[in-house]
Parts: structure tokens; C-alpha cells; sequence
């Protein structure tokens, strides 16, 4: 007599908060990416599914580091293997750093499966690409960000390097923040934050929601003062 497969406890008890997928790095020492986000994203209630864009020893702000490297195909394999068994229904996409174009490429693809299953899915995209003036990535990915995936985006949070970048505006004011937030807006993301611009020695945020067919953003600005 068959036996009847085992509930799939993620679909049969789904989070109330939403199912995420969480394409990110991962480090042995340290908390970015994954080791990061994973958790506290568990605390707050949602099912979190993590895939490690890369294992390394440290993060890359080191002198050195050890580790390995998921490619684009490798990723596909694991995404084929979510959807030979139903597992592709996320509520969230979250994408941090990664270090190819070919990954990033796959990435793309995932967005577009996941959204032929789920039309309502947001996408959250950190675009992991540098800090104070220094890429952690290959140059070319810079393009491929700007054109490819900010466009497909629901929320997007670049620091103030990144959203550099991405605009090729440059940020030294809090009103500079804003028209680059809008014209993030413009390429696609609804959200925007930019998690950290340096201002006359105040480290700041700014976070902006474009409401849709409406013609203005509301902006919100968050001064982190440090005291020793």
C-alpha cells in the first residue's frame, strides 16, 4: 500500500507575515548577507527560505578571504528543485550581494519564475556594489544593476555610494538624497532607501514611498548621532 508524501509544513502552516526567499552571502565569521538577515526577518514572523550567493571564510572587507562561490547554473538547479515539488510560492524576494553577472543574470530569471507563480510578489533589492567610493564588485555589474534589475525592483536599498552609482548623481546634501530617491523612482522601485548618507559629519537615512499614479513621494529622514 503507497504511503501519502509528508504535509510540506511551509505551505500546510504558512507564516501570517509572508514566505520569503532570501538570495544573499554568507560568512563563517561575522553577520552580513544571510547570517544578517535571516533571523531577525524569523523574530518578526516571517518563513524564511535563505540560498547563499557565496560561503566565504569573512566578508570581503578583509585583507583576505577563503570560500565558494554559487554560480548562475547552480543557482537554477536549486530553484528547479523548489518548483519539482511546489515549493515556489514566496511573498518576498530578497537579494543582497553578488558577484557575477552570470548570477546576477539567473537572479533575473528567478524574478520572473517566481512572479509567473505569485504576480504579487515584492522584490527587495540591496545592491551590494561598494562603500565610500570603493567597489566590492566586478565593474560591469554596475550596468547590469542600473538597466536590468533596478527597473524590476519593488524596494530598493543602496547606500550612499551605491545610489551614486545607480543615479550618477552626486550626494552631499539631504536634498540631493531625495531627487536621487526620485529618480530611483522613475526607473521602477516603488521604495527606496538610502540606508546611510554622510552629511556635515551626521550619518542619515532617507527612505522614500512613491505612491502609484500619484505625483509625489513621501520621504522620511532618520539622523543617526553617535556620542563616545
Amino acid at each position: 500500500m503507497s504511503r501519502a508524501a509528508p504535509p510540506i509544513l511551509s505551505l500546510a502552516l504558512p507564516s501570517e507575515t509572508g514566505r520569503v526567499l532570501s538570495i544573499q552571502s554568507h560568512t563563517v565569521q561575522g553577520y552580513v548577507g544571510n547570517k544578517s538577515a535571516v533571523f531577525p526577518l524569523q523574530l518578526l514572523g516571517y518563513d524564511v527560505d535563505p540560498i547563499n550567493s557565496v560561503q566565504f571564510s569573512n566578508h570581503t572587507g578583509y585583507p583576505t578571504f577563503k570560500g565558494q562561490v554559487l554560480n548562475g547554473q547552480q543557482l537554477w538547479e536549486l530553484i528547479e528543485g523548489l518548483e519539482a515539488n511546489d515549493l515556489l510560492y514566496y511573498t518576498h524576494l530578497l537579494t543582497g550581494y553578488i558577484g557575477s553577472v552570470s548570477f546576477l543574470n539567473t537572479v533575473l530569471r528567478v524574478v520572473d519564475k517566481l512572479r509567473s507563480v505569485n504576480p504579487k510578489l515584492t522584490y527587495v533589492c540591496d545592491p551590494v556594489m561598494g562603500d565610500e567610493g570603493k567597489l566590492y564588485i566586478p565593474q560591469e555589474l554596475v550596468t547590469v544593476y542600473r538597466e536590468k534589475v533596478v527597473p524590476v525592483a519593488s524596494m530598493l536599498t543602496p547606500n550612499q555610494f551605491e545610489a551614486e552609482l545607480l543615479t550618477g548623481y552626486r550626494i552631499v546634501s539631504e536634498r540631493d538624497g531625495r531627487e536621487a530617491c526620485n529618480k530611483l523612482h522613475d526607473a521602477g522601485p516603488s521604495k527606496v532607501v538610502i540606508t546611510s548618507i554622510s552629511i556635515n559629519g551626521d550619518l542619515r537615512l532617507i527612505g522614500s514611498h512613491q505612491k502609484e499614479k500619484v505625483s509625489f513621494s513621501v520621504f522620511i529622514k532618520l539622523v543617526v548621532l553617535f556620542k563616545f
